[in-house]
This record gives structure tokens, sequence and C-alpha cells, in this order.
């Protein structure tokens, strides 16, 4: 299996209203059999019914409020754009989880939720280069 993710798919109870929240971001989508697909620099996300994508997993729906196991980040160039689109985020309907602050390695992050309850880190962290796609390259950390 090659490294890589190609698509990430949120589980959401209300498309419109997912759709409209991740469009209120900025973000461009296109439905097709009721699904959202946004291009998110060399991969996809995607929103799908919560119960619709759970039955194709094999697994039974948990609902909206839980914590689903997964978090998304994205990783931007500064302290400012990270408060910039927290406050974005917030206006558009998310929850902020965690304000905005300086972490213990350096940098600077918030985490909002959606309104579907898909958890958003939102990072300035300088130790990772971001190039001018915003793709994100691992820096070597070295062996043990």
């Amino acid at each position: 299996m090659e490294p890589r993710i190609s698509l990430i798919t949120l589980g959401v109870s209300d498309l419109g209203r997912a759709r409209s929240f991740y469009e209120a971001l900025g973000w461009k989508g296109q439905t097709v059999e009721e699904t959202v697909f946004f291009q998110a620099g060399g991969l996809v996300l995607t929103l799908w019914d919560r119960g619709k994508l759970a039955r194709d997993c094999g697994l039974e729906e948990h609902g909206p409020t839980g914590f689903g196991g997964i978090a998304l980040a994205h990783n931007v160039r500064s302290a400012a754009e990270v408060d910039e689109l927290i406050e974005t985020a917030r206006r558009a309907g998310a929850t902020v989880t965690r304000p905005a602050a300086t972490t213990f390695y350096g940098g600077y992050a918030g985490v909002f939720v959606d309104p579907d309850g898909h958890a958003w880190e939102i990072a300035h962290n300088p130790g990772f280069h971001l190039a001018a796609d915003g793709s994100l390259t691992v820096p070597d950390f070295g062996s043990p």
C-alpha cells in the first residue's frame, strides 16, 4: 500500500447544511449522487449521509454528538491566519472547542468542530514547511 490518502469522507446528518458550512469557509463543492466533493489540495474531502456511510463501512451509526476518533488538521503560514480561520469557521456555524493559543511545540493552534462534530485543528507549526500549493512535508525528525 502506498503511503497516501486520496479521499476523506465525513458522515454528516444534513448534507445541505454541511455543504453550506464548508462553502462558507470558501471551499467549492460539487454534488454527485447525494455526495458532495471538495478538492482539497492533493486529496478530496467528501460529505455523505452519516447513516449511509456507516452502513457502507459495515458499522453501526453512533450519532453526531460523540467524538468520532478522528481530527482533521489544516496548517497555515502564520498565527494570524489561525485566528482568521477560527473566526471564519465560528461565523459559519462551527463551535470553537479549543481557542487558538501557543502550543507546546512552539506553534499556534486552535480547534473547532463543524456542525456534525468533526474536529478541525487550525495550526501554524514553524517546523513544518508548507509549499506554495499548501502541501505539507513532514520534516526529518531523525532516528532514535
